[in-house]
């Protein structure tokens, strides 16, 4: 059982493969499946290998919401203060609107057994930003897709997308002034060595998914069916102590580092959050099912 992912081999969600899905898979299928883990893009970028999820050269890929390019209702979990809270994100992609986004990714060929959590996204910069006004001019490097480039012009930054292998040395060279990301990703990635600020915007929340190649799934039997979902709600679960867990220590460590971290005021996003409004007002109009789709989060929260 081939599974492969984008974080490095110390990031939460690969210590959770090795600890919790891999010998759960390995005992109780008595060896019958062995469970390889590919990390840090071993077996190509996460386009590559969510590809190879959906056609069966390998068996599992921990993905972002990637797919959104073939169904946009797959990124719509990603749209900007959709989630306050990790406890908030976990219950509700674990219920009704997990459900639904599900249906989108078996539509793709792929069987998403267990939400993970990749973190809210903060901003760093090479600059101290205190107001949504200091954000004007800011070249901030964004992925290069439509809803984060909407949310990051709403925000009133310069949008560059950039693939994140780019990122520290757009920085270290002065190309862009800052990025934006979880902290686990901030640190794993070693972007503090070449910015001073972060602001803790929280702007988008981003959940990770355990895809598995769906014919697969389907061809297991009932009871190796149960194990493969047990073991992913057990890895999974851990993946999420585990990174709130790090997201403390990163942020320590950070400061330890020398970077400077930024709470804003109630004020500060209260207008991010205003600013937001006409980029959900385009998507209603965009997708039919997207504002019924909003209000069924807000009703779970």
């Amino acid at each position: 059982m081939k599974i492969a992912h984008y974080f490095s081999e110390t990031h939460p969600q690969n210590i959770a493969l090795k600890e919790k899905f891999k010998p759960i898979i390995e005992e109780k299928t008595n060896g019958k499946y062995k469970v390889e883990i590919y990390p840090a893009n071993e077996l190509g970028d996460e386009a590559q290998f969510t590809s190879g999820a959906r056609i069966g050269s390998i068996q599992m890929a921990i993905t972002g919401m990637g797919l959104q390019t073939a169904n946009p209702k797959i990124g719509a979990v990603e749209w900007p203060y959709l989630f306050d809270s990790y406890d908030q994100a976990k219950r509700i992609l674990n219920g009704k609107v997990g459900e639904e986004i599900s249906v989108s990714f078996r539509e793709l060929g792929v069987e998403p057994i267990a939400w993970t959590a990749n973190g809210f996204r903060v901003v760093s910069s090479n600059r101290a930003i205190e107001s949504k006004e200091e954000f004007k001019g800011l070249r901030l490097r964004m992925p290069n897709i439509p809803i984060f480039i909407n949310t990051g012009n709403a925000m009133g930054v310069n949008v560059q997308p950039l693939a994140l292998s780019e990122v520290f040395t757009a920085l270290e060279q002065g190309v862009i002034d800052g990025q934006e990301n979880p902290y686990v990703t901030l640190k794993e990635s070693a972007l503090y060595e070449v910015q001073s600020h972060v602001v803790e915007t929280n702007h988008m929340f981003s959940p990770n998914v355990y895809l598995m190649n769906k014919t697969f799934f389907d061809n297991l039997d009932e009871k190796t069916k149960d194990i493969v979902l047990e073991a992913a709600q057990e890895s999974a679960n851990y993946e999420w102590e585990l990174l709130q867990e790090s997201e403390e220590k990163v942020k320590q460590d950070l400061k330890e580092e020398g970077l400077e971290i930024i709470v804003p005021d109630e004020q500060f996003i209260a207008n991010l959050r205003e600013s937001m409004e006409p980029v959900y007002e385009e998507l209603y109009k965009k997708y039919d099912w997207a504002e019924e789709f909003i209000q069924l989060i807000e009703s779970q929260k």
